[in-house]
């Protein structure tokens, strides 16, 4: 079964051809960081008018690096949620344009569940159940995925996400956007133990977490610091702020994952490139003899294969929408 994806839930623009759900023929993504960079951060109106300019050429380049015809497709997959209303929409209205056009089946994809299932691409073998530790800019959960359709949140962030935090102390540093990997890469000279940064516990629910304290205290050393006149240790902070996340992130993501007992973690979502994250989950999963699953660096980010491949599922569950489907900022995963 060849499915057409589209993904433009937040500045990258994405089509790709995935082939039963595992196989990706083709994956093209059309980024809009030089654009946003100038602005520290995504700005809505500037996103959804160039998903306008590069959706319809982008899904001809899929289909034509993957050798196929519009004859040859059987269904269209598109994120409907959650994201950024406007760049969704443009992604929703073009999927419901060439599901109509084409007389093909229509796809509502969940966005956290595509990040889910990019790791179905790079992992053949992995099935359901796996709990999932889900972080990126605005998404930081670990779920609980029962099967590749039912998936039920156990923790999450109470307020700011992981991703986010990265960006936004990297704006203040002026290091770049996104702020993941200028911050990653800056952090590999660094030690961790110069600066200590909080990890918050939310009390009654081990599970959740909270970035907004690290956030707020990082920004605040960092501008004591120009105030005084004194210079940071750039890489030691950088090393410092990510023992911080990952600090947060891998106990609860392994909590969860004793919790329900599976032998399987999986990680999904752009944070899941850090490299400090990676090597400290490895280094538990060893300790425990649980199995780790981490996505292909180029599958961690927003891309169309991850919509196609967890399409093909929502298809085999018979989750289908009508030309009446709408797009939506926030959805529980839960519901699909």
């Amino acid at each position: 079964m060849n499915i057409l994806a589209i993904e433009s839930s937040c500045d990258d623009t994405a089509a790709a051809v995935v082939k039963d759900g595992r196989t990706v023929l083709s994956s093209c993504v059309s980024s809009q960081i030089e654009m946003h960079t100038i602005y520290g951060g995504v700005v809505p109106e500037i996103a959804s008018r160039k998903h306008i300019e590069a959706v319809y050429g982008l899904a001809d380049q899929a289909l034509a690096d993957a050798g196929l015809g519009r004859e040859d497709l059987d269904a269209i997959a598109v994120t409907y949620a959650p994201g950024l209303i406007g760049a969704v929409l443009v992604g929703v209205n073009f999927a419901k344009g060439a599901a109509m056009s084409l007389g093909l089946p229509l796809i509502p994809v969940h966005h956290v569940r595509g990040h889910i299932a990019a790791n179905y691409i790079t992992h053949p073998d992995l099935e359901p159940p796996v709990v999932c530790l889900c972080i990126s800019g605005g998404t930081t959960a670990i779920v609980d995925v029962k099967s590749y359709t039912d998936m039920e949140i156990m923790g999450g962030t109470r307020d700011d996400a992981a991703g986010e935090c990265f960006d936004k102390v990297a704006r203040v540093l002026g290091i770049g956007y996104p702020g993941g990997a200028p911050m990653d890469k800056l952090a590999q000279g660094g030690g961790d133990s110069r600066y200590e940064l909080p990890v918050a516990h939310v009390a009654g629910a081990e599970l959740d977490m909270s970035f907004s304290g690290l956030k707020t205290a990082s920004l605040n050393l960092i501008h004591n610091a120009q105030q005084k006149g004194e210079e940071l240790d750039l890489p030691d902070f950088a090393a410092s702020f990510g023992k911080a996340v990952s600090d947060s992130l891998v106990p609860r993501a392994m909590a969860a994952l004793k919790a329900r007992g599976y032998g399987k973690l999986a990680v999904a979502g752009g944070v899941a490139a850090n490299s400090r994250i990676r090597s400290d989950l490895q280094r538990a999963c060893a300790k425990t003899g649980d199995k780790l699953y981490l996505p292909e660096l180029r599958y961690c980010g927003d891309n169309a294969a991850m919509i196609g491949c967890q399409g093909y599922y929502e298809w085999k569950a018979g989750h289908l929408a009508g030309l009446d489907l709408n797009a939506y900022a926030t959805r529980d995963i839960s519901l699909g």
